[in-house]
């Protein structure tokens, strides 16, 4: 859509833009004129654009704005460990419960489930109800969740506490991406794109940690105690859980974006001096939304998504996500599953490779993709990422079953993958579903995508299993479909979130 179009199709516009333009012009010469005085020289917010302009230039200049994004980022941590802290106890449980292949798969799918309730729901009560409330809140599932999956008697208390695990995961997901880009600026060091691509090194820790929790309680339990590893590490997620909550409710505070977006420009202005360390006064003569500009539209802002606007952006967030998960539950999610069953090998190698993977190419891959998104851009970093997998898969699956060096090579190609997996697809498919939207729909956006992402996700997770049972190594020639089909899909649609100020756009 051309800016003409934007305008027209936004009322208001056009004045809201003249605004935010003359405020973030002005701003710039000030700092221009006083370097080094940023956060000194005072500036007007005299509408919703105005703030938008000038946390877009200057973002956030205090120490507490990095409390909030430790925050969020914990916030991805925890859901991180809470997915994969059940990976490598599966085939425990498998045992202990006697499971069928169908119900395996059952358990690992229930929070997903969880989690496609949580991100639809979550996404729309974010944008309407404000980040803050949404971010005090889910940290309770965790701490429930966690507890009782380390408790469960049988497989359906398992299944019920994990999916209870996965609404919060939903939940979390919108709020802790919104709080990583409203509390950024545009370009620059510390920019939006790198921030939300910070929640892709996050995850990978958690795994690799989780894993690492495993291998101390793997060595330091006896040997016939092995059959309560899974609870212990489950359970353990509980601890950091309510850590976060204790303190996410000393440090946080709404997005003044959000804020300005509901009328409250007061609220986004303290908050701006509190937390972002900008001089801002509240104008005389503000411009307040009516209660006709904000009209709660409800279930309606869903299908805004699809408008001509925001379609393209729509489909290929959507590509991105589901094609990339795809990949992610198959391979390293499903990472202990291959080595033990399909690399036939034994617990403490699959212990120590899944931690090293995880720990170290996952998290490297995270870094290097923050790092470097600002010069290359989502779309490029995608597009190689994906080639990468595919590649991968493909030698996988010529491999077979390893033996001897092969082992090495096999086990490199997994390490390959998810390195790709965190550097591209899986750390900018977040890129996409959150910078593609403004903020009264970035909730919205968010929580649609991870709802359909993990709609897949489900498949995948009850599949692989199923399909690694009955084909072997030769399933890695079905999962490399997912990366070829997303780098299609990509190179087609040129749509890049990377800098783009789509607040401006409306």
């Amino acid at each position: 859509m051309t800016e003409s179009e934007s305008k027209t199709a936004s009322p208001g516009g056009s004045a809201r833009a003249t605004s935010a333009n003359t405020t973030s012009s002005t701003s710039a010469n000030e700092a221009s004129a006083n370097p080094g005085t940023a956060t000194a020289a005072k500036r007007v917010a005299r509408s919703a654009a105005d703030v938008n302009s000038l946390l877009a230039e200057f973002g956030s200049q205090g120490t507490k704005t990095k409390a909030v994004i430790i925050l969020a980022l914990g916030g991805i941590f925890m859901d991180a460990y809470d997915f994969s802290s059940l990976a490598f106890g599966i085939t425990a449980i498998k045992e202990q419960f006697g499971l069928s292949g169908f119900m395996t798969g059952l358990v690992n799918a229930s929070i997903m489930v969880g989690a496609v309730i949580g991100a639809l729901f979550g996404g729309y009560l974010v944008d309407r109800f404000g980040r803050y409330k949404l971010f005090m809140a889910d940290m309770v599932f965790f701490v429930v969740a966690a507890i009782g999956c380390a408790l469960a008697p049988e497989e359906w208390t398992l299944i019920f506490f994990r999916f209870i695990m996965g609404i919060g995961v939903g939940l979390d997901l919108p709020v802790a991406m919104a709080f990583l880009a409203e509390f950024s600026k545009l370009k620059g060091k510390g920019n939006r794109s790198q921030r939300v691509n910070a929640w892709s090194p996050a995850w990978y820790m958690a795994t690799g940690i989780g894993y690492l929790i495993v291998l101390i309680f793997f060595i330091s339990l006896p040997y016939d105690q092995h059959d309560i590893l899974w609870r212990v590490v489950v359970g353990f997620g509980a601890v950091p859980a309510v850590i976060v909550l204790l303190v996410r409710r000393r440090y946080l505070a709404e997005s003044p974006q959000w804020l300005a977006d509901q009328g409250d420009l007061k609220g986004a202005v303290d908050v701006m001096r509190s937390h972002h360390g900008l001089d801002v006064e509240l104008a005389p003569e503000a411009v307040t939304p009516t209660a006709a500009d904000r009209a709660d539209k409800r279930w309606a802002v869903f299908a805004e998504l699809f408008s001509p606007q925001y379609r393209i952006r729509t489909i290929v967030a959507l590509c991105v996500s589901v094609f990339s998960t795809f990949g992610y539950n198959a391979v390293a999610y499903g990472t202990p599953l291959i080595i033990s069953t399909l690399f036939q090998q034994g617990p403490f190698v699959t212990i120590v490779s899944s931690l090293v993977i995880n720990l170290g190419f996952g998290a490297i891959g995270g870094l290097l993709g923050m790092s470097i998104v600002n010069r290359f851009g989502s779309r490029r970093m995608t597009l190689v990422g994906f080639s990468i997998q595919a590649a991968a898969l493909i030698l996988l699956a010529i491999v077979g079953i390893p033996s001897g060096a092969l082992v090495l090579v096999s086990v490199a190609m997994l390490a390959a993958f998810v390195f790709a997996q965190a550097g591209g697809p899986g750390a900018n498919l977040m890129n996409y579903a959150t910078l593609s939207y403004p903020t009264r729909l970035r909730g919205v956006g968010i929580g649609f995508n991870q709802s359909v992402l993990r709609s897949f996700s489900i498949v995948s997770l009850i599949m692989f299993p199923i399909l690694a049972a009955s084909m072997g190594t030769g399933v890695f020639w079905i999962v490399a479909c997912a990366p070829l089909a997303g780098a299609i899909a990509v190179g087609i649609i040129k749509w890049d979130p990377t800098a783009k100020d789509v607040d401006a756009e409306v």
